[in-house]
């Protein structure tokens, strides 16, 4: 019998995804300011498996949020969707920003994007990662073997701007105490965030945003899963791995992989066809978070293409008695 030839995923794709974050973030939503980051992830992943158990593909989850054995946790390896359609590699954040949401901080968002089977950069267990992201106007303009200071100002350069008005996202962490102190002497400005920084990477290439690049440590599944949005808007991230310690660059190296190689957008992701969605959960510069009102919630969507490089942003009204008909979702 011949085998069958893998179906590449299509347009309609997009507009299931973005079910499947509307719904994590009706859950998490409830979560909103209630100071427990746990109950509002487990909420976003729970949800997030319900709808994504409808989708039409067969997707095998590259970056997930755990083991098997961590249940509810969306695993590494774990199978989704209905069994019918394309095959695709899935990376899920179904909260981004966890502590944004817990404390109701602006830009926690839920977040999937999927790629063509086989297409996503399989980290291992080395979970941190530097990285630079831009926006279709500095693409081509970043080193990351490069300083600090050289980034900032060929960035500047590209975007024609003066290097003093711009802005560079970092995450708020101490170890990024000499970074900081190397953008502030390059003579940038720097908007430090405590969390997000996939939202973060977005900012910085969206044409809606004072942020102009992102620079720093972060997670490994985040970079994979922004390396998708920049594909769909045209931007560049890259990225070298950074273990936290010596047993993961140990892990790091039997598991074959090159510390010194620089990531960059097309080796996360080397897919031609890839989907991004981002719902918000609370109100940030990207996207406005949930809101309720008697009988129902609004939602506010992202929703990106790299084939056709489409970018909508979609606004759905729900009814609460029809979702829960619909899909058994604590909303």
């Amino acid at each position: 019998m011949t085998e069958a030839t893998p179906q590449a995923p299509d347009r309609n794709l997009a507009m299931e995804l973005v079910r499947v974050t509307e719904a994590a973030a009706l859950a998490a939503g409830r979560w909103v300011g209630r100071g427990d980051k746990k109950g509002g992830d487990g909420a976003a992943v729970d949800a997030m498996r319900e709808l994504l158990s409808t989708v039409s593909m067969r997707g095998v989850v590259v970056i997930g949020e755990g083991e098997k054995d961590e249940a509810p946790m969306l695993f590494n390896g774990e199978e989704v969707g209905d069994g019918s359609g394309p095959d695709c590699d899935v990376a899920v954040d179904p909260i981004d920003g966890t502590t944004l949401m817990a404390e109701g901080r602006p830009n926690s968002i839920a977040v999937i994007a999927v790629s063509e089977r086989g297409t996503m950069y399989d980290p291992s267990a080395v979970f941190y990662m530097d990285k630079i992201a831009v926006g279709p106007e500095a693409k081509g303009a970043i080193n990351i073997d490069e300083s600090v200071e050289w980034n900032i100002h060929s960035v500047a350069k590209a975007k024609g701007i003066d290097v003093a008005d711009l802005t560079v996202v970092v995450l708020d962490r101490p170890r990024h105490a000499d970074l900081i102190g190397e953008i502030r002497q390059a003579g940038a400005k720097i908007r430090l965030i405590s969390d997000g920084d996939v939202a973060g990477s977005i900012a910085a290439a969206g044409d809606y945003s004072t942020v102009d690049m992102l620079m720093g440590i972060g997670g490994t599944p985040e970079g994979i899963i922004t390396a998708v949005a920049m594909k769909c808007m045209g931007g560049e991230i890259q990225g070298k791995l950074w273990p936290r310690n010596e047993e993961e660059r140990r892990k790091a190296l039997d598991a074959g992989h090159d510390l010194d190689r620089v990531l960059g957008t097309n080796d996360l992701v080397s897919g031609e066809n890839s989907f991004f969605c981002a719902t918000g959960v609370t109100n940030g510069d990207m996207l406005r978070g949930v809101t309720y009102r008697p009988g129902g919630a609004t939602t506010r969507s992202l929703v990106m293409r790299s084939k056709s490089g489409t970018i909508r942003r979609i606004e759905a009204v729900h009814k609460t008695a029809k979702l829960r008909e619909y899909a058994r979702l604590s909303i």
